[in-house]
């Protein structure tokens, strides 16, 4: 008979409470370059056929050097499933409440993006607390492409 416990096997074994988050804490998301590939299958699962998305000759009649990618597409990799972040609340986390994004600058196909998240606001109540994360996208050229929040209900620690 094995020693192993599924329940166990977690890509972060200590779990965290709304009391455990500090405001400033960053949680840096994977870095991606917006392939074609990646425009293929967001165009796919959106349904977003505009050839602004997919039409090299449009965009570039238009002025752009690439094809633009969605909103969206960028807002996407902000996603804290990404990152640790859900595994870090896989016990306390109650649900996702809002989020917003603003759009500032244009990411084309061949741009590399850096999402993270940061902590910029804790309210806490009595058996819960809202965890507010800033969410940024800077792309290879060192410009932020989008700003937005992000906000969780988070439990507090079980008492005990």
């Amino acid at each position: 008979m094995s020693d192993f416990d599924p329940t166990q096997h977690r890509m972060i074994p200590a779990q965290r409470w709304f009391e455990d988050f500090v405001v400033g804490e960053r949680f840096v998301l994977p870095s991606r370059t917006q392939t074609s590939a990646i425009f293929a299958a967001f165009q796919t699962a959106s349904g977003d056929t505009h050839p602004v998305h997919y039409d090299l000759e449009y965009c570039r009649s238009r002025g752009m050097p690439h094809l633009l990618a969605h909103g969206f597409q960028t807002l996407i990799h902000t996603a804290p499933g990404a990152g640790l972040f859900p595994f870090m609340v896989e016990e306390s986390l109650v649900g996702f409440l809002e989020q917003s994004s603003r759009f500032l600058k244009p990411v084309y196909a061949d741009d590399t993006i850096y999402p993270a998240l940061e902590v910029t606001e804790l309210v806490p109540g009595r058996t819960t607390g809202a965890v507010t994360l800033r969410s940024t996208v800077f792309n290879q050229r060192k410009e932020l492409v989008l700003e937005g929040m992000q906000k969780f209900l988070i439990r507090r620690r079980p008492a005990g």
